[in-house]
């Protein structure tokens, strides 16, 4: 009797182990559907979101263009630096212009100094060319007077004048019309005429 229970006991079991196994297979193959399905979804999410995604708008994409505060801050603070180093060259230019008409006007200035000295210096040559004349015109006159006629007239005259005609004067006139004046007033004279010729150039 044991024996017959034993020998039917693995048989019996035999039905509940397929069971089990069936159940373990049908499991992992529900489990690996659904491993899959839900692949395909995730794929099939991101293939929509990525092939229709809607248009930006202008307004998104200007707000994403928008700089933020740092960079907007910064441009600001170049823009400025801009204007101002316009302003200082501006004010450069105005400057060197502004020297530039001043250096004319006073370039402008010399040369009509000059040209007025030029003028100057050309009119008083002429004036010493005409008194030069007229010295000599008077000192040929003094050496065709009379010794004493000429000695009053010399004896009238300052030192330094009379010394200046007898210098230019015959030697023998001057001399004469030198020993018809006063003592004291020739002595004068005669020491203006050393002076004269002292400081005269030797060639």
């Amino acid at each position: 009797m044991r024996l017959a229970l034993l020998r039917e006991a693995p048989a019996a079991r035999r039905p509940r182990r397929r069971r089990g196994l069936m159940m373990i297979a049908l499991f992992l193959g529900l489990s690996g559907l659904i491993r899959i399905g839900d692949g395909i979804g995730h794929a099939l999410a991101e293939t929509s979101s990525h092939g229709t995604e809607p248009p930006m708008t202008e307004a998104a994409a200007g707000a994403e263009c928008t700089p933020d505060g740092g960079a907007s801050a910064l441009l600001d603070a170049l823009k400025l630096r801009e204007a101002r180093v316009r302003e200082q060259e501006l004010a450069q230019e105005n400057e060197a212009q502004t020297l530039a008409l001043a250096r004319a006007e006073i370039e402008e200035k010399i040369a009509a100094l000059t040209a007025a000295e030029e003028k100057l210096a050309a009119t008083v040559q002429q004036a010493d060319k005409a008194a030069e004349k007229d010295v000599a015109k008077l000192v040929a006159v003094y050496e065709t007077m009379k010794p004493k006629d000429a000695a009053k007239l010399f004896s009238e005259m300052d030192p330094d004048f009379a010394a200046g005609f007898l210098a230019q004067m015959q030697p023998a006139a001057a001399a004469a019309v030198l020993a018809g004046i006063e003592p004291s007033k020739a002595y004068t004279i005669s020491l203006m005429l050393a002076g004269r010729n002292a400081n005269a150039p030797k060639s």
